[in-house]
C-alpha cells in the first residue's frame, strides 16, 4: 500500500459524505433532512448482516449481561424516582419504558449498538421538576411532564431535520471524559443516598446491613470482572466469570439477604412491585394532556427544550462512546436518524406517563465491550541485565466486534418479560441494598477507566517508574495539571449545581464543555500539546461520515483538511506516540 492511498480513501469519504463541497460551513443547515437520508442510506445495505452476525456465543453472554446492566440500574434510579415524585414513577414503569426503547431502537435504529433506557440524569431532571411543580399546583405534574415530553420531542425532530447533531463532530475525549466523570460520580451519590435511606426509614440496624450487601456486591462483581482481564486460569472460565459476573453477584446477595435468623430480621427493604402490565397509580396509559390550562402548557416549553439539551449531548455522546476508537468497527454510524427516533420515544414516553429513555453512557460502551473479540498475546522485551533475559508481557487486543443488533432486541423481550407476575415478584425480593451495589459498581467503572483519573495518576507516579514512550513525557507537567483543573471545574460545578433545585440548568453546563474546548483551550494550549492530552472520542471514518466529516481540532485553521493533515502529518514525521522520545519537555 503506497503512503498515499490513505489520503485517497479519505478524499472519496469526504466527497460521500458532502464534505468537499462548496459553502459547507453552513453544516448544511438549508438541505434539510440530508443527515437522516444518509444515515438511513448508509446503514440500511448492513440491515441484513446485522441479524446474519448475531449467531455467535458473544450475543448470548451479551445479552444476558446487558440485560442486568441496564435493567438493575433503571429499577434503581427508579426507587429514587418512586420516592421523589410522589410515587409517580413505579417499576412497571420503568421497565416498560426501558424494553419500548430498546425494541424500537434495536428494529429501526441506525446505531443499534448504543443502548438505550433510563439514565440517573431524567430521573434527577423528573423529581427536581416534581419538586419545581409542588410549589403551584401539584395535581398537574403528571400533564406538565407530558407537555414536557411533548416539546421536547419537536425540539428533537427540529435537531434532526436540520441536521444539528453534525456539531458532535467536535466532541473530544476533554468533554466526554468530563461528562463519564460526571455520571460516573452521580451514580455513586445515589448509591449513597440508596444506603442513607436505609438508615432513615428502617432504622440503623437495616443501614448497617444494607451498607455491608451494597458494598460486598460491589466488590463481587468488580473482582470477577478484573477476573476476566487477568492472566488466571483458562481464558475461557475468566471469560466465563467475567460475562456473567452481574448473575452470580446479584442472585448470592439477594439470597444472601434472605438468609433465616440475625441476617433476615434487619428487615432491610425491598423493591415495591404492583400488578403485572399495570401502572403503580390507578389511572390509564394514557395522559389526557389536552386537560392542562394553556398557561402550564407554554411554561413546559423552557423544560422541554433543557430536555432535549441533555438528550442532545447524553445520547449522542453514550452513541459515540459505544463507537469509540479502541473498537475496530466496521459498520456506518446514523447520528441524525437515531435523534429523530429518540424524539418519537420520548413523545410516546410522555403521553404515557413513563420516564423518558435516551442512551445511558455508562451501558453502551459495555455493550459493545461485550460483543469484542480480545486476543491475548505474549510480547518478549529484553531486559538490562545481560545478554539473552527477557521478560514477556500478555498483551490484549481487540480484534474485532460482533455488529448486530440482535441482543438489545432479547433484551428488551427479557425486559417485557420482567413485567410479569413470577418475575414481578422475584423482583420483590431483591433487597434496595443491591441496587446501591450497582449504582457502585457502574459508576465506579465510569470513574476507574477514565482519562482524567489516568491523567492524575501519571502526575504523582514517580518518574522510574513511567514508560520512556509515554506520550504525557512530551507535554509539561503544569500544563497537563492546568488541562485536568479544567475538566474538574467543569464536572465539580455541573455536580454542585445537580444537588439544589436548579438541577434542571444542569444540561447547559455540559453542553458548555464543547464551545469551551473548540474555542478557549486553544489558547491555553498549543496544538502540539493538545495533540497528545486529547482527541476524538471516535475517529473511526464509518462513524464520523454521519457527522459530516472530521471536526477542527487544536486550534487548526481548515475544518475541512483537518483529518487530511494530521494523516499525512503521521506518515512523514510519525504519530505523538512515536515522536514521544524525540521532543524534550
Amino acid at each position: 500500500m503506497s503512503p498515499d492511498e490513505p489520503l485517497t480513501r479519505e478524499k472519496s469519504w469526504l466527497s460521500y459524505t458532502c464534505e468537499g463541497r462548496k459553502k459547507w460551513k453552513s453544516l448544511r443547515a438549508l438541505n434539510l433532512s440530508r443527515g437522516m437520508y444518509h444515515d438511513v442510506r448508509r446503514r440500511l445495505p448492513y440491515y441484513w448482516s446485522d441479524i446474519a452476525d448475531a449467531w455467535t456465543y458473544r450475543v448470548v453472554a451479551s445479552t444476558i449481561r446487558m440485560y442486568f446492566v441496564n435493567m438493575l440500574p433503571a429499577i434503581a434510579y427508579t426507587l429514587d424516582m418512586y420516592r421523589r415524585t410522589g410515587e409517580f414513577y413505579g417499576i412497571n414503569e420503568a421497565l416498560f419504558s426501558s424494553a419500548l426503547a430498546a425494541m424500537i431502537f434495536s428494529v429501526l435504529g441506525a446505531q443499534p449498538l448504543t443502548i438505550v433506557g433510563i439514565t440517573g440524569l431524567i430521573s434527577l431532571f423528573n423529581y427536581t421538576i416534581y419538586d419545581i411543580v409542588t410549589i403551584y399546583e401539584p395535581a398537574i405534574y403528571p400533564n406538565f411532564m407530558c407537555w414536557t415530553a411533548i416539546w421536547a420531542a419537536i425540539f428533537h425532530w427540529i435537531v434532526a431535520v436540520c441536521n444539528l447533531c453534525d456539531y458532535m463532530r467536535y466532541v473530544t475525549d476533554f468533554s466526554s471524559e468530563s461528562f463519564g466523570a460526571y455520571v460516573g460520580i452521580i451514580y455513586c451519590i445515589k448509591g449513597v443516598e440508596e444506603l442513607v435511606n436505609e438508615f432513615t426509614t428502617r432504622g440503623n440496624t437495616a443501614g448497617f446491613m444494607s451498607t455491608v450487601i451494597a458494598i460486598l456486591y460491589f466488590l463481587t462483581i468488580y473482582g470477577l470482572e478484573r477476573l476476566g482481564s487477568s492472566t488466571v486460569w483458562k481464558p475461557w472460565f475468566r471469560g466465563l466469570l467475567a460475562d456473567y459476573a452481574y448473575v452470580i453477584g446479584t442472585i448470592f446477595w439477594v439470597g444472601f439477604s434472605h438468609i433465616p435468623g440475625s441476617l433476615k430480621a434487619t428487615h432491610v427493604s425491598f423493591v415495591p412491585i404492583t400488578r403485572a402490565f399495570y401502572l403503580t397509580q390507578p389511572r390509564g396509559w394514557l395522559i389526557h394532556f389536552w386537560e392542562l390550562d394553556a398557561k402550564w402548557v407554554f411554561a413546559a416549553l423552557p423544560f422541554g427544550f433543557l430536555v432535549m439539551l441533555l438528550f442532545y449531548y447524553d445520547h449522542n455522546v453514550s452513541s459515540l462512546t459505544a463507537q469509540a476508537r479502541q473498537f475496530p468497527l466496521e459498520k456506518p454510524a446514523g447520528f441524525h436518524w437515531d435523534f429523530f427516533l429518540l424524539g418519537c420515544t420520548t413523545f410516546l414516553a410522555g403521553i404515557t406517563g413513563i420516564p423518558m429513555p435516551n442512551g445511558l453512557v455508562p451501558q453502551a460502551p459495555v455493550h459493545t465491550d461485550s460483543l469484542t473479540i480480545y486476543e491475548t498475546s505474549l510480547r518478549t522485551i529484553s531486559t538490562s541485565e545481560g545478554e539473552g533475559a527477557e521478560i514477556r508481557r500478555p498483551i490484549v487486543t481487540a480484534t474485532a466486534v460482533v455488529e448486530q443488533r440482535v441482543s438489545h432486541f432479547l433484551m428488551g423481550l427479557l425486559i417485557i418479560g420482567t413485567m410479569t407476575r413470577p418475575l414481578l415478584v422475584v423482583l420483590h425480593t431483591m433487597p434496595a441494598a443491591v441496587f446501591a451495589g450497582v449504582f457502585f459498581t457502574v459508576g465506579w467503572g465510569s470513574i476507574e477507566s477514565n482519562g482524567i483519573l489516568q491523567k492524575l495518576i501519571f502526575l504523582v507516579r514517580e518518574n522510574r517508574f513511567i514508560q520512556r514512550d509515554e506520550p504525557l513525557m512530551t507535554v509539561r507537567r503544569r500544563k497537563i495539571a492546568l488541562y485536568i483543573a479544567c475538566q474538574v471545574v467543569g464536572v465539580a460545578a455541573t455536580v454542585a449545581i445537580s444537588q439544589t433545585i436548579a438541577a434542571i440548568g444542569f444540561p447547559i453546563l455540559i453542553i458548555a464543555l464543547i464551545p469551551f474546548r473548540v474555542w478557549i483551550m486553544p489558547r491555553w494550549f498549543s496544538a502540539e500539546e493538545l495533540d497528545v492530552m486529547d482527541d476524538l472520542t471516535a475517529n473511526n471514518s464509518a462513524v464520523l461520515a454521519s457527522l459530516g466529516g472530521p471536526p477542527r481540532f487544536s486550534g487548526q485553521p481548515d475544518n475541512e483538511r483537518f483529518g487530511l493533515e494530521r494523516r499525512y502529518s503521521e506518515q512523514r514525521f510519525g504519530s505523538a506516540r512515536q515522536r514521544a522520545g524525540s521532543i524534550h519537555r
